[in-house]
């Protein structure tokens, strides 16, 4: 597995490779070992989640103030997406950026998400299935959203004119307030 750091610190990509044959793929996308020697970060599974996307659903910006933080390695299985990894760490020099990448399924690609930082995606086809894991356990009460479509971000979620009749998302999603909104609720990661 090659682990190549992003711009924003605590955010990597990794490419697995995917082996081929008349039966079909077969890829090794998460190995302990690999990602700690790799990334210094000692990446405990908690829980696994799998969403499945039409295309135009957006899904993010999330986040956690759980007191063990939440990691996450995220990889596309079938369709394709466009990743958002937000810095949402007010501490850090590179606040408020944001990377994008495209995984696609059978690329053999996958991001990782440290503690501290926002991520969305948008299914750019129909019936995209993500799958997730997460260093922590999905807990309600730590768990928050930015709205994907703020300013501040300035996010290009690779869309059609108009957005309107595009995009789905959720309600949750759809009015989160803003990244300086919830900076001064002070409910971003510390």
């Amino acid at each position: 597995m090659e682990v190549t750091p992003l711009e924003i610190d605590g955010a990597w990509v990794a490419q697995s490779p995917v082996w081929s044959d008349d039966r079909g793929t077969f890829r090794e996308w998460f190995k302990f070992s690999e990602v700690e020697e790799k990334t210094g970060i000692t990446f405990g599974v908690e829980q696994a989640n799998i969403s499945f996307s039409q295309r135009g659903v957006v899904r993010g910006i999330h986040y956690s103030l759980s007191a063990a933080g939440q990691a996450k390695w995220v990889t596309c299985v079938s369709g394709s997406i466009i990743d958002v990894i937000v810095d949402i760490r007010p501490t850090s020099a590179t606040f408020g950026k944001h990377v994008s990448i495209q995984l696609k399924g059978g690329d053999g690609r996958a991001v990782l998400i440290g503690k501290g930082l926002g991520h969305g995606f948008i299914s750019l086809e129909n019936e995209t299935a993500v799958s997730y894991l997460l260093s922590s356990p999905y807990s309600p009460a730590d768990e928050f959203e930015i709205n994907p479509f703020d300013p501040y971000l300035g996010i290009n979620w690779a869309l059609e004119e108009p957005v309107e009749l595009h995009v789905r998302m959720s309600t949750k999603d759809s009015t989160a307030p803003s990244l300086l909104d919830r900076k001064n609720s002070d409910l971003l990661p510390k």
